[in-house]
């Protein structure tokens, strides 16, 4: 398995990446690929105390992500990677980080999403990056917690 395993969930830290990935991962470090999230110590505040002390947890920006992720996939550390939404993916490939597969997981209803399967809505914006990540050679799997089947994204939009 690479040693950084990359999520789309729009909640990034939260109770299902805790309690489901993380252990099944073994992941001894987070990686949140964030502008927002790396510009807001609140937001980052809560995320620390949500993990367990030993999980490091680094909160980024996408520039200085994409940069730390490139090393990462070389390191002795099993890293999760959690990314907002595909834009984000995207852009972290255009700048150079090499993905096998990248895990979409939760991305929740907002107004102009659609639903496409249990707990993923997307927008227009959002299905155009995901095809352009899949045309990089990039697998789409669709899953929300480590016991789900793997559901072949692109697949499921059509």
């Amino acid at each position: 398995m690479c040693p950084v395993f990359t999520r789309i969930d729009d909640r990034l830290v939260h109770g299902q990446v805790v309690q489901g990935w993380v252990p099944f991962l073994e992941s001894d470090e987070i990686v949140v690929v964030s502008d927002e999230a790396a510009s807001d110590e609140t937001r980052k505040l809560l995320m620390r105390i949500s993990l367990q002390e030993e999980i490091g947890l680094k909160v980024l920006g996408v520039k200085e992500a994409a940069e730390y992720l490139k090393k990462a996939v070389s390191s002795s550390s099993k890293t999760l990677a959690l990314l907002p939404g595909p834009r984000v993916a995207l852009e972290l490939a255009e700048r150079g980080v090499m993905f096998d597969i990248i895990n979409v997981g939760g991305m929740h209803h907002a107004l102009g999403k659609a639903q496409i399967g249990r707990a993923l809505f997307l927008s227009e914006e959002d299905k155009a990056a995901l095809k352009a990540i899949a045309a990089r050679g990039i697998k789409l799997e669709g899953r929300a917690v480590p016991s789900d089947p793997q559901e072949d994204i692109i697949k499921a939009l059509g």
